[in-house]
C-alpha cells in the first residue's frame, strides 16, 4: 500500500526553525513564561493570594509586595500567578473541546461528504454568523457563570473554526492518490482517516490551536470582566481587571499589571501561532 507522505518535521528541527525567527523566539519565550507561571503558581507565589491586609490595601510596588496590593490588601503578584492558572485552564479546556468536536466534524464532513457534509457545514455557518463574544455571553447567560461553563461556551464558539479549517485539507487528502489506493486495497474508513489523513493535518492543528488559545484567553478575560466567568474570590485576569477599574484614580497599578498579564499571554500564543504557520508552510509567509 502506498504510504501517505508526512508533512511534519522532527521536533528538534521544528524548534530550531521556530527559534531562528525573532518573532518566533519572542512568542516561544512568552508562551513558555505564561505556561510556567500558571503551572508553578503555588511555589512561585510569595504569599497566599487570598490573604487580606486591610491596612495595606491599594499599596504600590514595594519590597514586601513587588506588584503592590489590591483593594483588600491582597498581594497582586500572587493573584496574577493564580490568575494565569485560572484563565489558561479555561482557555485550554475550551480549545481542547473545540479541537475534538470541531476537528472530528470537519474531517468526517470532508470524508463522508453528501448530506452529512451539507448539514454539518450549515450548522457551522449558523454559529459563525454570531460574533464570538456575544455568542459566548449568550451561552454563559443560559448555563450560568463559572469557569466550567465559560470553557464550554468558548469551546462551542470555536467549534466552527476548527471544523472549517480541517475540512479543507481533509477534502484535498481524500482525493489524493495514496488515499484512493488505500481504499482500493480494502483499508477501512477509520484506518484511512487515522493513518493517511490525520497525520497530514497535524501542522494545521498546531497553528490553529496556538492562535485559538490567543483569542480564547481574551474571551475568557472578557467574560470574567463582565462577571460571567470565574467568580470571586478565585483570581482570574479578567476578574482582577474588573475589580481594579473602580480604583484607577486611587491606585492604577492593579489594573495596569492585570492588563499587561492579559496582553503577554495573548501576544505570546499569537506570535507562536504565526511563526509556526510560517515554519510549517513557508508559502503563507507575507501573504496576509
Amino acid at each position: 500500500m502506498p504510504a501517505a507522505p508526512r508533512t511534519g518535521r522532527p521536533a528538534k528541527s521544528l524548534l530550531a526553525r521556530l527559534l531562528h525567527d525573532p518573532l518566533g523566539r519572542l512568542g516561544f519565550v512568552l508562551t513558555a513564561l505564561v505556561v510556567g507561571l500558571a503551572v508553578f503558581a503555588g511555589p512561585l507565589a510569595p504569599v497566599d493570594p487570598f490573604r487580606q491586609d486591610i491596612l495595606g490595601r491599594l499599596g504600590g510596588p514595594s519590597a514586601r509586595h513587588l506588584l503592590g496590593t489590591d483593594q483588600f490588601g491582597r498581594d497582586t503578584l500572587a493573584r496574577l500567578l493564580y490568575g494565569y492558572r485560572a484563565s489558561l485552564g479555561v482557555a485550554v479546556g475550551a480549545v481542547t473541546l473545540a479541537l475534538l468536536i470541531g476537528g472530528t466534524l470537519g474531517i468526517l464532513a470532508a470524508y463522508l461528504g453528501g448530506w452529512f457534509d451539507r448539514i454539518v457545514m450549515r450548522v457551522m455557518d449558523v454559529l459563525l454568523a454570531f460574533p464570538v463574544i456575544l455568542l459566548a455571553i449568550g451561552i454563559v447567560a443560559v448555563l450560568g457563570p463559572g469557569p466550567a461553563n465559560s470553557a464550554l461556551a468558548i469551546g462551542v464558539v470555536y467549534i466552527p473554526t476548527f471544523a472549517r479549517l480541517l475540512r479543507a485539507p481533509a477534502l484535498v487528502l481524500k482525493a489524493s492518490e495514496y488515499v484512493s489506493a488505500a481504499q482500493a486495497l480494502g483499508a477501512s474508513d477509520g484506518r484511512v482517516i487515522f493513518r493517511h489523513i490525520l497525520p497530514n493535518i497535524v501542522a494545521v492543528l498546531l497553528v490553529q490551536t496556538s492562535l485559538a488559545l490567543s483569542t480564547a484567553i481574551l474571551v475568557e478575560a472578557s467574560l470574567s470582566f463582565l462577571g460571567l466567568g470565574t467568580r470571586p474570590p478565585v483570581p482570574s485576569l479578567g476578574l482582577m481587571l474588573s475589580e481594579a477599574r473602580s480604583f484607577l484614580t486611587l491606585q492604577p497599578w492593579p489594573a495596569v499589571f492585570s492588563g499587561l498579564a492579559i496582553l503577554i499571554a495573548s501576544l505570546g500564543f499569537n506570535l507562536l501561532g504565526d511563526s509556526l504557520r510560517d515554519v510549517l508552510d513557508p508559502r503563507l509567509r507575507g501573504q496576509e
